[in-house]
């Protein structure tokens, strides 16, 4: 038996470097023409560009190896299948589950690797690179607003921005904590940033959503105040003051739990912290849940082109990430609990995985 565990375990080797050479390609090309225009229109030096490539790589691999653990897998059992391979061993008492038991070992070291890669190496070498852009990059006073992060730079606010376009933000939420008073939050769907160089400043234009404001009768409470158009200052120059900040996606585990602290003590929801935390666990085990849902469809497909393989393994990926977002884009609204929106995929597929290989090993 140990013989047929190494030679599947040999079977999957090639398949796994082919594919995930071939994933990382690809997602290497659009990050390598940013890259690339950074010298050519830039002028930025070929070190500082050696550098940033070298802080994107861990992050590429969060993706590419996953995804090339589930074409390995179907293309492995794809193949062990339509060479009747599988029913060869099977004839000769060899359960199924036994040939599935060293490869959800192997799953779970590659996610606990996955784990330890996004909670403290992928965050020092994101915060790294974000430095480093900032030393060679662009100066660009609205930098201090970046989607992502709790921003601390404006003194009495705490801003934080979901998405940045340009000069457009989408779904805002500006936290004004103040001592013995509850936090006064400001919320908008879209906003603009309009930088007033003779103040350096930046000016909010919020859109479409609620402010509290203070109540002329008891002023330690506020009443809800609907709006179409809000105008807010924010000034630059206590925070040109201040270093980089670190973004939740910068922070490991341990330093969004003391961040989410600090938060819930202010009066602010931390639930954005929340999300960071859960998606670097999930994502970490995206490899051995892929495990468990490619070995049955490889069965199935009994087909050992690549093609096929790689197909599969495509429609498998474009289904787990949209789960992953739709998921994650509910616990943002407070329709799922974080935790649950994030696990989404996982549960999920971590059911249907294990129920097709307990259906195709009692056929």
């Amino acid at each position: 038996m140990r013989i047929l565990r190494r030679y599947v375990l040999k079977e999957l080797a090639g398949p796994f470097f082919f594919s995930f050479v071939i994933f990382t390609f690809a997602m290497l090309t659009g990050n390598l023409i940013k890259l690339a225009d950074l010298v050519i229109n830039k002028g930025v030096d070929f070190l500082s560009i050696c550098k940033l490539f070298f802080y994107m790589l861990p992050w590429l691999f969060t993706f590419t190896v996953p995804m090339a653990v589930l074409s390995a897998t179907l293309l492995t059992f794809g193949r062990l299948s339509a060479d009747n391979e599988i029913t060869a061993m099977r004839a000769s008492g060899i359960s199924l589950y036994r040939l599935v038991f060293p490869l959800v070992i192997v799953g779970l070291i590659i996610s606990l690797i996955s784990y330890e890669l996004n909670d403290w190496i992928l965050p020092r070498l994101r915060f790294e690179s974000r430095k480093l852009v900032a030393q060679i990059g662009v100066k660009n006073p609205t930098a201090y607003l970046e989607a992502g992060t709790f921003i601390k730079a404006f003194k009495g606010y705490i801003v934080f921005i979901y998405g940045i376009e340009k000069n457009k933000l989408t779904n805002i939420r500006i936290y004004q904590p103040q001592e013995g008073r509850p936090t006064r939050t400001i919320i908008a769907a879209r906003g603009e940033i309009t930088y007033i160089p003779e103040k350096d400043a930046i000016r909010l234009k919020l859109m479409n959503g609620t402010s509290d404001e203070p109540n002329p009768k008891d002023p330690n409470n506020f009443y809800k105040l609907n709006f179409k158009t809000y105008y807010m200052t924010l000034d630059l120059k206590e925070g040109r003051e201040l270093n980089i900040q670190k973004k939740k996606s910068d922070m490991s585990i341990a330093e969004l739990k003391k961040d989410m602290k600090k938060l819930t003590a202010e009066g602010v929801k931390p639930t954005p912290l929340i999300i960071e935390i859960h998606k670097k666990i999930s994502y970490s085990f995206s490899s051995l849940i892929f495990i468990l849902i490619g070995i049955p469809l490889g069965l199935m497909a009994r087909r050992g082109e690549k093609t096929i393989g790689f197909g599969l393994s495509l429609l498998v990926i474009v289904a787990y990430y949209l789960l992953l977002l739709g998921g994650e884009a509910l616990a943002i609204k407070g329709m799922l609990f974080p935790a649950l929106g994030i696990w989404l995929p996982n549960i999920i597929f971590g059911a249907i995985g294990p129920a097709l290989i307990f259906w195709v090993a009692e056929q």
